[in-house]
């Protein structure tokens, strides 16, 4: 399985497909169980006669391999947020239960990554895809942090200010709520910004780059 975004510490990452997922390893080491009790369990969990549906667990469960220490190809499984939950419900003690806990809030911060992965992806791919070759592992912030700061040069509010002025949902692009200048000048400010994530680490000295290249651009006769 192809991963968008690297597996944090506890085995939670992204797909391709925008699917958070986690690693059977993972939770059998933070559940402080053997593996192979978890891999019973989820084909305890998958098998035909489980009384889960089909589409249930093609939906929540791949199957996927590993080399161990000694080069051994062995298999562990993939699960989504509903797998991972059926997996663990009747895991219990109190280790268990903050486990349970920490696992939810991985999900929730890996899901609320790929919201803003997704909509800055829609309204800046170019700099998305370069945030991505240059942090091995890319935060949230990283993300939006860069992609506000054009935003606010160009319109004056960050993304979730312009939603909540026109009411919209999170994740919803704002370039169709954009005039065509606005849209335009975010687009030039994106390839600009692309160079500069290189040349200059600085976040204020960009953003001060950006702004005078703006104010330039700006001041250009039509």
């Amino acid at each position: 399985m192809k991963e968008l975004i690297p597996k944090d510490q506890y085995g939670v990452f992204a797909d391709a497909r925008d699917i958070a997922w986690a690693d059977s390893l993972f939770v059998a080491n933070h559940f402080e169980k053997e593996h192979f009790h978890v891999l019973r369990d989820i084909s305890k969990i998958t098998d035909s006669n489980s009384g889960l549906s089909k589409d249930f667990i093609e939906s929540n469960y791949e199957l996927s391999y590993y080399k161990d220490s000694t080069g051994r190809k062995l298999p562990c499984y993939m699960m989504t947020r509903d797998g991972f939950t059926m997996l663990v419900m009747g895991y219990t003690g109190q280790k268990a239960m903050r486990f349970k806990e920490i696992y939810i809030k991985r999900f929730n911060a890996m899901e609320e990554f790929i919201t803003t992965l997704v909509t800055t992806r829609k309204d800046f791919p170019l700099l998305t895809e370069n945030i991505k070759l240059l942090h091995e592992k890319p935060k949230p912030y990283h993300f939006s942090n860069e992609c506000d700061m054009i935003n606010r040069i160009v319109t004056g509010m960050s993304a979730k200010q312009i939603r909540q002025k026109y009411g919209l949902e999170k994740g919803t692009s704002i370039r169709p709520y954009l005039t065509d200048d606005q849209v335009k000048m975010l687009e030039t400010l994106q390839k600009v910004d692309i160079g500069l994530l290189l040349s200059v680490p600085d976040y204020e000295q960009r953003k001060r780059y950006l702004e005078w290249y703006k104010m330039k651009i700006s001041d250009k006769p039509a």
